[in-house]
């Protein structure tokens, strides 16, 4: 089975000072915000993302980083992944916090990576 795409990239990072890490994502680098979610500030840098998050409002912030990939097809890529057998942290479910749909899984040195689409409507798609 040919896996669904992936449509982007984005970097987590999790802070005890948010305004500080904003600041810098924002000010001092100059990178556009994205997408303000209350408790992350996602930024673009043109060809991916990095998001600067409260470690206050997630249950996976002990981690510190999070690669998420973005894709419209959430559910084709657990089915995919779980059939070459792969053990998920989270199944795919609704998170009302941020307004995403997602998945949780470990690579092997055991970072965090995050299946994930966007439901927010402001947040930018890719176009094809």
């Amino acid at each position: 089975m040919t896996p669904p795409p992936f449509d982007q990239l984005v970097t987590f990072l999790f802070t005890d000072d948010l305004d500080a890490s904003a600041h810098f994502y924002g000010s001092v680098l100059e990178l556009p915000l994205a997408l303000d979610q209350g408790a992350c500030r996602i930024y673009s840098s043109g060809s991916g993302f990095v998001a600067v998050c409260s470690k206050d409002g997630s249950l996976f912030a002990r981690d510190r980083v999070i690669v998420t990939l973005v894709t419209e097809d959430v559910d084709g890529w657990y089915e995919h992944i779980k059939a070459k057998g792969v053990a998920f942290e989270k199944p795919p479910a609704f998170n009302s916090q941020y307004n995403v749909y997602n998945c949780f899984l470990r690579d092997p040195a055991g970072y965090l990576i995050e299946i994930q689409r966007f439901l927010d409507p402001s947040w930018p798609k890719v176009s094809r």
